[in-house]
């Protein structure tokens, strides 16, 4: 599959991108088990072992995230979250839930003004742990996201040492995920049901 020509990969993964999107949004009780998975994460080594931690502010029908962001502001851990820019991922260190505020498309991020004090702005290089949305992944880290590129040009400027673990429903995993050259593979891959260990990055 990975020999395949590029617009063969591009259709899979189109094809792909819908029939997990559906199953998203048929997933029941999506709270309660977004609830488990992110427990799930927390309770990982890596997470235990991070100080500097990036947790995504759940949109639409992804995992559920933000009902968890209280606690780990209250765990002592820098919590930083991603909003985007002209189709660039910023960062910023959030304190307190009243430093988000909803935006365009109702998206909670960070209010306007608070996202030039240079405190609040961190770099990609800064985080110890990464956790990273996505539309479908496979059980070896495989990841596909809405095609934007926005994750992969922020995780190309990563540390090679801070684990990438995705948030997943069981119902957005397949087979395999088609890969280009510039796909990254995730550390690891939490469900409801397991975590999955990925390929993650070389070196």
């Amino acid at each position: 599959m990975d020999g395949a020509p590029v617009s063969e990969l591009h259709e899979l993964k189109t094809a792909i991108r819908k029939l997990a999107h559906e199953n998203r949004r048929a997933q029941p009780d999506k709270e309660e088990v977004s609830l488990r998975i992110v427990d799930r994460f927390m309770q990982q080594e890596e997470y235990k072992a991070a100080d500097t931690v990036m947790f995504y502010v759940d949109v639409r029908d992804e995992v559920r995230t933000r009902q968890a962001l209280p606690a780990a502001l209250a765990s002592g851990k820098r919590i930083v979250v991603p909003y985007c820019v002209d189709g660039e991922l910023e960062l910023f260190w959030l304190e307190d839930m009243n430093e988000l505020e909803l935006g365009m498309y109702r998206i909670l991020e960070p209010k306007n003004g608070m996202r030039g004090v240079v405190s609040k702005r961190l770099q990609p290089t800064d985080l110890d742990l990464i956790m990273v949305p996505g539309v479908a992944f496979d059980r070896n880290g495989g990841r596909t996201g809405h095609g934007k590129g926005y994750y992969d040009k922020l995780l190309q400027h990563a540390r090679l040492n801070a684990p990438l673990i995705a948030l997943s429903f069981e119902c957005q995993l397949f087979e395999k995920i088609p890969a280009e050259s510039h796909d990254i593979y995730m550390d690891k891959v939490v469900t409801e049901e397991a975590v999955y260990v990925g390929k993650g990055r070389p070196g």
